[in-house]
């Protein structure tokens, strides 16, 4: 049954045009359009294009052969069907290398002409559902592609996240992940300072040179400040974006928080110069970047945590060196003072002291000649 479609009849004999189009197509549904040259079939398949066309060969002027060629050289798509007379076999056979779909000799019956035409109209219907399912599979896989690509990415980053140890350089690659995902032109990273709540301009792609030669600094872009306050990001395109500064860059800005935890340490901004929406799988990508750059200074102040308490215990340890070899020194002087008066007092006045105190004093002298000799094997660990 037909569903209303459009077909052309090129044919100046009216009698063969009202055959075909009053008494054989109009009946059974379709829409039919004679007209009885090649110049007007030309004209009308250019400006709206019919779902088949039906022409005679034996045109007056351009012949149905010439119609053919114009068809093709004016990428006309409709499938046409030529009219011939018997013994045009040869003029056949050339319309179908120029693009003809089918033939009629003529004459032929009604239902012969239903049938072709039908036969005609289901191979073209089913030529453009699989020209549909082409493209729609082109697209998915296209989108199946990108989304590798995107995932691709965010492993790298995270794989950088604890790999590389240069943040400058860890930045670089966030924001030129960032441009990718995003599919965005511009993109800089901000970074809170340490002290006060002002966001400095830290690294950027591609940002014009009255931007970029505020590195390290604030940059007042108009929408930054915004997603400072409120912790969740923002995209903006079109007629909103023009009250921003911002939008001297780009028709089209995304800005995404970087936290640690609910506070904002940075911001991340993206801009396309194209007025193209960022889609809902764009925004999660780029978020994700910014989860990744939060770890990655989380990453950097442990970092310079551990490092100042490292140089805190190397002085430590060095002070503590430092005491063990005064005391060390300080033992060993004050034995020698003790062991001179008692060498004189057992060498040069033995007289006056009794057995008992001369082995009382040779005790005490091997005591202090230990303990001296126990000072000096005392070994005080290198710094």
């Amino acid at each position: 049954m037909a569903t209303g479609e459009q077909i052309l009849i090129v044919e100046n004999d009216p009698d063969i045009a009202d055959l075909i189009g009053r008494q054989s197509l109009k009946p059974l549904g379709y829409h039919v359009t004679v007209v009885s040259d090649a110049g007007s079939a030309i004209k009308f398949a250019v400006q709206t294009p019919p779902d088949l066309i039906l022409a005679n060969l034996n045109l007056p002027g351009l012949s149905g052969k010439d119609m053919l060629a114009a068809f093709s050289s004016r990428n006309v798509k409709s499938p046409v069907i030529v009219i011939a007379e018997k013994g045009q076999e040869h003029d056949a056979i050339q319309s179908f290398r120029l693009g003809a779909m089918d033939v009629i000799f003529w004459p032929l019956r009604d239902a012969e002409v239903v049938s072709i035409v039908e036969r005609a109209l289901r191979q073209t219907q089913e030529t453009r559902e699989r020209q549909k399912l082409d493209r729609q599979l082109k697209a998915t896989n296209e989108e199946l592609q990108r989304r590798l690509r995107d995932m691709t990415t965010i492993l790298s980053i995270a794989k950088a996240v604890t790999s590389v140890a240069d943040q400058r350089v860890l930045f670089d690659r966030i924001l030129e992940s960032a441009l990718q995902l995003g599919e965005a032109d511009i993109c800089w990273l901000m970074l809170r300072e340490d002290k006060g709540n002002i966001f400095l301009l830290r690294a950027h792609r591609n940002l014009p040179e009255a931007w970029s030669k505020k590195m390290n600094q604030q940059v007042d872009d108009g929408i930054s400040s915004l997603v400072s306050l409120s912790g969740e990001s923002l995209f903006m395109n079109g007629a909103p974006l023009q009250k921003f500064k911002i939008a001297a860059l780009g028709r089209s800005v995304g800005v995404i928080p970087i936290k640690i935890k609910t506070e904002v340490i940075g911001l991340l901004l993206v801009v396309r110069k194209s007025d193209r929406e960022f889609t809902r799988d764009s925004q999660t990508m780029l978020e994700a970047m910014a989860d990744y750059a939060s770890i990655s200074m989380v990453n950097a102040r442990l970092f310079r945590a551990l490092e100042q308490t490292a140089e805190t215990a190397r002085a430590g340890e060095k002070h503590r060196y430092a005491s063990l070899e005064s005391l060390r020194t300080a033992i060993q002087n004050e034995v020698q003072a003790a062991i001179y008066p008692l060498n004189l007092v057992l060498t040069e006045m033995p007289g006056a002291l009794t057995p008992e105190q001369k082995k009382a004093l040779a005790s005490v002298q091997t005591a202090l000649q230990r303990l001296g000799r126990s000072s000096e094997k005392t070994v005080v660990p290198q710094k």
